[in-house]
């Protein structure tokens, strides 16, 4: 995975005095962890006056998918640092721009949702990030520091539900100039292209810009958060909040997480990492961040955790000093397992990462039935009603393992059995409690190097 960073918020004269001049809570010092990318307007005087006081920050989510993503995350950790430093914080579903679906990023037009999908992706994206906030306050926030202000979920649909679009037309929509919103680097890749652009999605942006004047008037509003190629649209909604006179606002943006080939990691891309555990486990969300590259480990511990410069700093010593021991990895898994999928989550992933390396009938005895499916991806699941007397060959001649006795034995003898992990070559071995089945009912059959078999033993 590759982060990409521009660093085109300021020269560096300007945010060394920038930086200078802001408490430690600045939300601009997420430059140094590599979070933000870019600033709209640039940093000015106005800006610092601002951020000398409480203020409030929004982003965008659409429901067009029924999980948030890994991406999404890294929009969800700017918020949460927002929080951190005691501002107000807003996320937005889209349940209405769902409908209409954003061109930025995409080189065709997004196949038009159901609504009642829409409804449905609704209700699981804003599960999603109640989910993230309610873990950092639970599992991250020190409490000596003292309350969060809590995020507030909104949906534009209840707004644009109650609007006519003549009413829309004649208010917000002589504000928009169509050959600013021609120019839109989202707009003019669509346009050159062989699918054009519908008039819908050209209009995405004056509904985004029409977000954020309503969060303005009604929360007072001023700092829209979204990722890199959001930028076009964060312009639209600022040029229509200067054109109606009102306070004056600010855009961050944040860098996309891509993959190796340079390609955003999203839904639309086909190779997400999802946040809702039934599309993405606690355990593969664990081993995703286990597997990144050494050399990318130490900015994404900047990105995906909330852990200081000055300790992120010790902890790649440590792994400099012994990389074998991929103290930098587990931490960078542990902290955004803990955040997605709370303590019960990152607990499964660790046992089952236990269970698959360190192949002890130990760590085996310690997962749940789920658990072991998982561990097993493709595993054969048994309910066998346990008898006395049971042999390993009558074993697993029920549980179907083998076409008859014959090539059982045969196998057996050449070794190519494995219970619980343990090699046995003694098919007339009478089955005990802790040997062959484990403390928690099961047995784990390996044939082979590939076939695996779960036991639930029945009494």
């Amino acid at each position: 995975m590759i982060i990409c960073v521009l660093n085109r918020i300021c020269s560096a004269r300007t945010c060394k005095v920038v930086i200078q001049r802001y408490c430690a809570s600045n939300v601009l010092k997420l430059n140094e962890r590599g979070l933000l990318q870019d600033v709209f307007p640039p940093p000015s005087l106005a800006l610092q006056k601002l951020l000398s006081q409480p203020q409030c920050f929004y982003a965008g989510f659409d429901p067009t998918a029924d999980s948030l993503h890994i991406g999404n995350l890294l929009v969800l950790m700017t918020m949460l640092h927002c929080q951190r430093a005691g501002h107000q914080t807003i996320a937005l579903i889209g349940g209405a721009t769902a409908l209409i679906g954003d061109p930025s990023g995409k080189s065709s037009e997004r196949i038009a949702l159901p609504e009642e999908n829409v409804k449905e992706n609704t209700n699981v994206i804003g599960e999603n990030i109640t989910r993230i906030f309610q873990n950092h306050q639970k599992y991250i926030w020190e409490k000596n520091r003292g309350p969060l202000k809590p995020v507030k979920l909104v949906n534009n649909a209840d707004w644009y539900n109650n609007v006519s679009i003549t009413k829309f037309l004649s208010t917000a929509g002589r504000h928009f100039r169509v050959g600013a919103m021609l120019s839109r680097n989202s707009v003019q890749s669509r346009i050159n292209s062989e699918s054009g652009i519908s008039f819908t999605e050209f209009s995405y942006q004056v509904l985004q810009g029409y977000d954020w004047l309503h969060l303005l008037q009604k929360y007072k509003c001023r700092f829209q958060i979204g990722g890199s190629d959001q930028m076009g649209n964060i312009v639209s909604g600022h040029e229509l909040i200067s054109r109606m006179g009102l306070e004056e606002v600010f855009g961050l943006t944040i860098p996309l997480v891509t993959n190796e080939a340079g390609s955003k990691l999203g839904k639309t891309a086909g190779n997400a990492v999802w946040i809702t555990p039934s599309k993405t486990s606690p355990y593969e969300l664990y081993q995703f961040f286990m597997r990144v590259k050494d050399s990318e480990v130490e900015q994404l511990l900047k990105l995906f955790t909330f852990c200081s410069t000055d300790e992120i700093s010790t902890i790649m010593e440590k792994q400099t000093n012994k990389p074998e021991s991929r103290v930098a990895h587990r931490k960078l898994a542990q902290q955004v397992t803990l955040l997605v999928h709370g303590e019960n989550g990152l607990k499964s992933a660790e046992r089952i990462t236990e269970a698959l390396y360190s192949k002890s009938a130990d760590s085996l005895a310690r997962l749940q039935p789920s658990e072991l499916n998982e561990t097993f991806r493709g595993a054969t699941m048994v309910d066998i009603l346990l008898e006395p007397a049971t042999s390993v060959l009558d074993m697993v001649m029920k549980a179907n393992c083998f076409a008859n006795e014959n090539d059982a034995r045969r196998i057996i003898l050449a070794g190519g059995l494995h219970i619980n992990q343990v090699k046995c070559t003694d098919y007339t071995e009478i089955l005990s409690l802790g040997r062959h089945i484990l403390p928690n009912g099961i047995s784990l059959i390996r044939v082979g190097k590939k076939h695996y078999y779960i036991i639930k033993w029945m009494s």
